[in-house]
């Protein structure tokens, strides 16, 4: 009975724990939602927080080694039909080099006689120093058809130079010597004169001259640069000049803006061993000192360049006690327009310029030894004008401007002497007259670099004067214009052509050919073309040959009155470079 009530208790157990376990499951699936009030706020604790210092280990009874991989490629080869196509680099065509020379010399003849002959050669010092020496000789014995009076000439002139260049000062010193030889072979037509007179002419004429000077720049300085020279030049007829010339200049800042002060200072003394106007023999001396000051400003502002300035000029005429006193204006400016295709620019500028016998000579060597000198006052020259580049192979430039000078020096033919002395007496001979002269004038340029080896350029000027006292503006053309070619043909061969074009001119032609005559009358000198071209070939980088042809059309015209120039003129040589 009892082992019945155990059996009967543990089947009971039994069923109360499943059934619990089932009651279990049942809640968990309908367990609903409930309101749960806090009476208290909660207040979160942190607690002390420790770190385990020991690594823990690991501890496995199976312990599994890795095992080595091996790879390997079955390489089977596959036979391919393509084929790359090779590139090529594009062409750039580089200039070779040439190599350069220290010295070289030049030797050519021509018909007339002519030699021309040049050297010029370059000492290299040291690192800083070097030394130039510059020979030239130009001469030809004439032989103008129909000239009862000899015509040869030569022009010989020699320069030497020394320069040192250091970090922050360049200085240099030069000397030299001129000589030159020509004949007052332009007898007026109509001058009547027996053979023993001509023959008695004694037409030649020689100058000489010697010069020093000195250059100085400094990088860091008030003083920025510095020129001196002095020349004294003389003739066969006792005539002798001598001039100074000190230009120094300087930078200094105002305000943060440079301001550029050029200094100067210009002596020209001399005499003449007659005096023309009155045929005596008392000679001509003169003695004129110009200083002056031009301060200017430059003002540059993104595609504008302005210049500030004013010139200030004190003239003293030593020999003549007579002072002046002048201001000129200094203004200039640019502005790009469309960047290097289109520059506007325009300025109004003056200066003072005085007039020696050796400029008068340089300008026509056919001027008596009896000249009047005197400064020319140029007060103002104002322009406008446009250039730029069209592209990279034309540039141009286009200008206008409106001229006011004082005492203009021109060059009129002198009449015939009533009393014959000298060679230059025959009414073959020139001299300066001074007049007030206004000016219009227009120039047009234009430039073509079809490619590095071919060029070609081209300009028009036209002029128109307004004189004061003077008839017309003796020997000014109203039209000068030119035509230039430069042609590289290959390495080795090179041409070269030049046109130039000069317009008519007014000369004074002396009735009765003597100085107290007012019988004159005016004559107009033809126009002319002088046609040249020059060919040159270049064995190596030493040795070349050349070829010019000068007066081609040849014409023999008068480029001043009663002097008809060679007509075609043809001369050839060689040059040939080294080094010592």
């Amino acid at each position: 009975m009892i082992k019945n009530i155990h059996k009967i208790i543990a089947l009971v157990g039994i069923g109360l724990m499943s059934s619990v376990g089932m009651a279990q499951e049942k809640e968990e699936e309908t367990i609903g939602t409930e309101r749960v009030v806090i009476v208290k706020a909660y207040t979160p604790t942190i607690s002390d927080a420790f770190k385990i210092k020991s690594i823990p280990s690991v501890k496995d009874s199976v312990t599994q080694q890795k095992k080595e991989l091996n790879y390997s490629i079955f390489s089977v080869p596959v036979a391919s039909t393509f084929t790359p196509v090779k590139g090529k680099a594009a062409a750039i065509e580089k200039p070779k080099q040439a190599k350069l020379y220290d010295n070289y010399a030049t030797l050519g003849f021509g018909n007339y006689t002519s030699v021309l002959a040049e050297f010029y050669s370059n000492f290299q010092l040291n690192r800083s120093d070097n030394m130039g020496v510059y020979l030239h000789h130009n001469s030809s014995q004439g032989g103008i058809d129909d000239l009862v009076l000899d015509d040869k000439f030569y022009n010989t002139f020699l320069d030497l130079n020394y320069t040192s260049r250091t970090r922050d000062v360049v200085y240099g010193i030069e000397a030299g010597g001129e000589h030159k030889l020509i004949n007052w072979y332009g007898l007026p037509a109509n001058s009547i004169l027996t053979t023993a007179q001509i023959d008695g002419i004694e037409e030649q004429q020689s100058y000489y001259g010697v010069k020093i000077g000195a250059q100085l720049e400094i990088e860091d300085a008030m003083l920025k640069k510095g020129q001196l020279e002095y020349r004294f030049f003389g003739d066969a007829f006792n005539t002798s000049e001598h001039r100074l010339q000190i230009k120094p200049t300087f930078e200094f800042e105002v305000a943060d803006e440079v301001i550029t002060t050029k200094v100067i200072a210009d002596y020209l003394g001399g005499s003449f061993e007659r005096n023309r106007g009155s045929l005596s023999q008392i000679p001509n001396e003169y003695s004129v000192f110009n200083i002056g000051v031009a301060p200017s400003l430059i003002i540059l502002r993104d595609h504008l360049s302005v210049q500030l300035g004013a010139s200030v000029f004190y003239s003293m005429d030593i020999e003549n006690s007579d002072n002046d006193f002048f201001i000129y204006p200094n203004i200039t400016a640019s502005y790009r327009v469309l960047e290097d295709a289109v520059i506007a620019y325009g300025g109004i500028e003056g200066g003072l310029s005085q007039n020696s016998y050796r400029d008068a000579v340089i300008k026509n060597p056919f001027v008596s030894p009896t000249l009047f000198l005197s400064p020319t006052s140029n007060q103002f020259d104002g322009y406008i004008g446009l250039k730029g580049k069209l592209s990279d192979m034309v540039t141009y430039n286009f200008r206008g401007s409106y001229i006011s000078e004082m005492d203009k020096a021109l060059l009129v033919n002198n009449p015939r002497t009533t009393l014959l002395l000298e060679g230059y007496d025959y009414g073959n001979s020139f001299s300066y007259r001074y007049d007030d002269m206004k000016t219009i004038k227009a120039l047009g340029e234009i430039g073509f670099a079809i490619s590095n080896r071919f060029k070609l350029g081209a300009s028009v000027t036209y002029f128109n004067y307004s004189m004061d006292r003077e008839q017309e503006a003796w020997n000014l053309p109203e039209i000068e214009s030119s035509l230039t070619m430069d042609y590289q043909i290959t390495d080795q061969w090179s041409f070269g052509a030049q046109v130039f074009y000069v317009g008519e001119r007014k000369e004074l032609d002396h009735a009765t050919l003597t100085i107290p005559s007012v019988a004159q009358s005016v004559v107009e000198l033809d126009s002319f073309i002088d046609a040249n071209i020059n060919i040159g070939y270049r064995f190596n980088d030493r040795l070349s040959v050349f070829a010019k042809g000068n007066n081609l059309l040849g014409e023999t015209y008068e480029k001043w009155i009663n002097y008809p120039v060679q007509g075609i003129q043809v001369l050839g040589g060689a040059t040939y470079k080294f080094d010592f």
